[in-house]
């Protein structure tokens, strides 16, 4: 039976992830959950899982007998728990993913931002301390499905995209676009955050970000490609020129699933199938990179390296959150983005002070600016 902890249970892979525990009782022991703000959901969790730790950042009024109240970073350290689910956003995850591996466990890593941050830290804690990462984001997860049980070198990672909901939006009304309508992607249903980050492609460059670091793959063996209906989450080209790729429905509990069960494959009556008795068409176009200006402009950063990661992290989530709060438009994401990464003076960024630090200024910098 594996022992897990889901940080960010009341999130959208959070609730995902507990529904594959939930298809799967004899699996999983709940040890811990830990949440935002939803504390009438954490309860309900509660009540469902019976952990025997909780954290909220608003915490819960009385709990349950037998049932302790402790911070993410400590609750991954438990040594009663083997497996962590990180399902948090920003900077929220990072220590405790560190932590995790530093403890030996399996992290489960749904939150981008750690690894963008701090993706040359997270594979060192890896290989020192034994701990392993486990890919949950669909694009990562498609490819390390792909590499499975291969031993030859990779030509070429495809990573698909659908383009989001402005595909076909003249470029002259994307200053006016509003929140509900970014808010509408049209194949996956996903967390507010990471549902802008699509339309504005910043989460296809984080996706590259954490494949160059998951994967060890050069960032010139990296590509992107729009395929509107999400169905190939990703392909990887080999030296002869063979394409492996990973195809099925836009559902996250299939990588979830495959991550918090791995290496085997689980049959799962809640999961959705490909439907092939129905007309299907897979169509592939090139990225139009000047529609998604944000793209280009976090692998600068990141390819700089030192503190610039972090700092693109924090300022696109600051950004993000002025533009659901109709505080910007949809375009002043890149540019303030973009405007905080030109004042930052990077430091070296291999101590976690440094990169906390970064991401404090920034976090603290993109508000100042959105207030001017």
């Amino acid at each position: 039976m594996k022992r897990i902890v889901v940080l960010g249970s009341t999130g959208s892979i959070g609730r995902q992830t507990l529904d594959v525990v939930r298809a799967f009782p004899q699996e999983f022991e709940v040890v811990g959950l830990a949440a935002g703000n939803n504390v009438q959901l954490l309860s309900q969790q509660m009540a469902e899982f019976h952990p025997s730790y909780v954290f909220c950042l608003q915490r819960p009024g009385e709990l349950p007998a037998g049932v302790g109240f402790l911070p993410m970073e400590e609750m991954v350290c438990l040594e009663e728990a083997n497996l962590v689910m990180v399902a948090t956003t920003g900077v929220a995850g990072l220590v405790p993913t560190l932590n995790a591996l530093q403890h030996g466990k399996s992290v489960a890593l749904s939150n981008k931002e750690p690894i963008v941050m701090a993706g040359a830290m997270i594979k060192e804690y890896e290989r020192r301390y034994g701990g392993a990462v486990l890919p949950v984001d669909s694009e990562p997860s498609a490819i390390w499905q792909c590499l499975q049980g291969e031993d030859n070198d990779v030509q070429r990672i495809i990573i698909t995209a659908s383009g989001g909901p402005f595909r076909s939006t003249p470029l002259e009304d994307m200053a006016s676009v509003t929140p509900v309508q970014a808010l509408k992607h049209p194949t996956w249903q996903m967390g507010r955050k990471i549902t802008i980050d699509s339309a504005t492609l910043m989460n296809k460059a984080f996706e590259v970000i954490e494949s160059h670091w998951l994967f060890g793959v050069p960032w010139d063996k990296i590509e992107v490609v729009v395929h509107p209906q999400s169905t190939v989450h990703s392909m990887v080209e080999f030296a002869d020129g063979s394409v492996k790729a990973q195809l099925g429905p836009p559902d996250m509990r299939l990588p979830i699933q495959y991550a918090l069960f791995h290496p085997q494959r689980m049959a799962n009556g809640v999961t959705p199938r490909l439907n092939t008795r129905v007309p299907l068409s897979l169509t592939f176009e090139p990225l139009e990179e000047g529609r998604y200006p944000c793209f280009a402009l976090a692998l600068h950063a990141a390819q700089q390296g030192g503190t610039f990661p972090a700092v693109l992290s924090a300022a696109d989530e600051v950004a993000v959150t002025a533009f659901l709060e109709e505080r910007i438009g949809f375009t002043d994401i890149y540019r303030v983005v973009e405007r905080v990464l030109a004042e930052h003076d990077s430091l070296p960024g291999q101590e976690l002070g440094e990169l906390l630090e970064a991401d404090a200024w920034a976090t603290q910098r993109t508000a100042q600016i959105i207030r001017m």
